[in-house]
């Protein structure tokens, strides 16, 4: 048992509950945050971020490239500019706004995401597949690939 400032044991399961529910909280506090920044600052005009490495280092776009500038322009309303810097913006921003919704309602005794063993197999496969495909493809010089580039 744990003790409480007012000196009162606190139970385990009580405290536990509290963390359980304060972590996802934060979490959407701290994406919000980053949203409004990501919204109020323009990643191609600015430093405040940081560039690639794997394009630093070696000149090739990942499929993550532009997702920054892409949620920029998406957070600004410019649906067409955002999907031009990266294909997968939509996709990866629901994707973690859906991860942290099924959290947060799993804390609050809800029912979170669940999915069937043999689904977690296929998203496990063709996602990476899908990434490195994409990752490819931005890359190579010919129309109409090289307009994937970032």
């Amino acid at each position: 048992m744990q003790v409480t400032l007012d000196g009162a044991p606190q139970p385990a399961a009580r405290r536990s509950s509290w963390v359980a529910k304060a972590a996802p909280v934060a979490c959407g506090c701290a994406l919000a945050a980053a949203a409004v920044y990501v919204a109020l600052n323009d990643p191609a005009d600015s430093t405040a971020f940081p560039a690639c490495p794997l394009y630093q280092t070696t000149g090739i776009w990942c499929a993550a490239c532009g997702l920054t500038r892409g949620t920029h322009q998406l957070l600004n309303g410019n649906i067409g500019a955002a999907l031009g810097s990266n294909l997968f913006v939509p996709v990866v921003l629901a994707a973690i706004v859906a991860g942290w919704w099924g959290w947060t309602r799993s804390a609050f005794g809800g029912r979170g995401i669940s999915m069937k063993p043999r689904t977690v197999q296929v998203l496990a496969t063709v996602v990476p597949l899908v990434a490195v495909v994409f990752t490819v493809l931005r890359n190579l010089p010919t129309a109409p690939f090289s307009s994937l580039a970032p």
